[in-house]
């Protein structure tokens, strides 16, 4: 009872976890180039595969944990589950003791985990495979049922690659994202305002007599005068910034739309009756075809204002410009141009620029 009960536990999260990234494959492939990124693995090589990659790990996520519940190949698809767990794991904790990717993205965004609390999931998860393994050491595959089983896994996966296919040539069909329709962006940046988190600065100190090392935060070292004592100095490179109390978090915080010249419009556009904004995250990569149609269109929009939003000043050359960063673009967007549309702050439409223009033919 309690090995079936594990098995099945087990399988879910994989299940689930691998259903999230699904959904919003684009989401967990911009994950993975933030692995690639200089700062953290430096394999810009990799990035370009991005979304290749997550569709792979996504496929065996689902795949594998689909059958550990049905109980196909018991021992080969706990071993491939545990190399994936160990593969994660590195992940998790590289992200964690080096605090280079605040978010894994394991549940995408239905469910925001530090890298601690994703490394701890993931050693859980690794552990309960083991003695599972342990506990099928064994075990005998019954062939007889593998014709029935193996054409259900079939299904599963076709239906999975299906809800893949559908979140990267338009939306995804389930949003877990702060920007979904419905969210009024004025009252989450209330929210934020009224309950934010604070941080302190920590140093770490060395005594230069004893060698003694301890760690301060900002009031400890100016309210115990370590600031007078020049045998207690400042270790350098080691000065960090931490939580010490966690406000209202979301991703809304990224928000800022600023002019090439740095003046923050967010304010206005949001107390806009109506507003358009056209999302670009890559400009040397988006359709010039594409940009130049929703230009044109947006145009005619007489009665609405519309801004075009990218990494770059000059990149609209018929709507005004206003600059964001990329990682914060590509929370909003997932197609490369994209369009969101608000009324007073609030999202009523979000689509792909392709997707938009055929909408607005009908």
């Amino acid at each position: 009872m309690i090995k079936r009960l594990l098995r099945y536990i087990i399988a879910v999260i994989f299940i689930a976890s691998g259903f999230v990234k699904a959904v919003d494959l684009k989401g967990f492939s911009f994950k993975l180039e933030e692995y690639f990124s200089p700062s953290v693995f430096n394999l810009p090589f990799f990035e370009q595969y991005a979304l290749e990659l997550a569709t792979i790990v996504v496929v065996l996520e689902l795949a594998l944990g689909f059958m550990l519940l049905m109980k196909i190949k018991l021992k080969a698809t706990l071993v491939a589950l545990i190399a994936l767990c160990v593969f994660f794991g590195f992940l998790t904790f590289y992200s964690a003791f080096y605090n280079v990717v605040t978010d894994c993205g394991c549940f995408g965004d239905a469910m925001k985990m530090t890298p601690w609390q994703s490394f701890w999931k993931d050693i859980a998860l690794l552990v309960g495979l083991l003695i599972l393994l342990l506990l099928n050491k064994n075990y005998h595959e019954k062939t007889d049922l593998g014709c029935v089983k193996m054409p259900v896994l079939g299904i599963f996966v076709l239906v999975m690659i299906y809800v893949m296919y559908r979140g990267i040539t338009h939306e995804p069909l389930i949003d877990f994202r702060a920007y979904k329709i419905g969210t009024d962006l004025n009252a989450e940046r209330q929210k934020i305002e009224q309950d934010p988190s604070v941080y302190k600065t920590f140093y770490s100190l060395k005594n230069s007599k004893t060698g003694e090392v301890k760690k301060v935060d900002q009031d400890e070292y100016i309210n115990k005068n370590y600031w007078k004592d020049e045998t207690w100095q400042i270790e350098e490179g080691k000065t960090t910034s931490e939580i010490v109390k966690q406000g209202y978090d979301s991703e809304i915080k990224k928000l800022k739309l600023e002019t090439p010249t740095g003046e923050d419009k967010t304010a206005e556009i949001l107390n806009e009756p109506k507003a358009i904004l056209v999302f670009v995250y890559k400009p040397k990569e988006a359709s010039t075809q594409l940009v130049a149609e929703i230009q044109n269109m947006m145009m005619h929009e007489r009665s609405v204002k519309v801004y075009g939003v990218s990494t770059q000043p000059d990149f609209f050359n018929k709507i005004p410009n206003l600059m964001m960063d990329e990682i914060a673009i590509k929370t909003i967007a997932r197609s490369n141009p994209f369009v969101m549309v608000l009324e007073k702050g609030k999202i009523v439409e979000k689509l792909g620029a392709k997707d938009y223009l055929e909408e607005y033919k009908k």
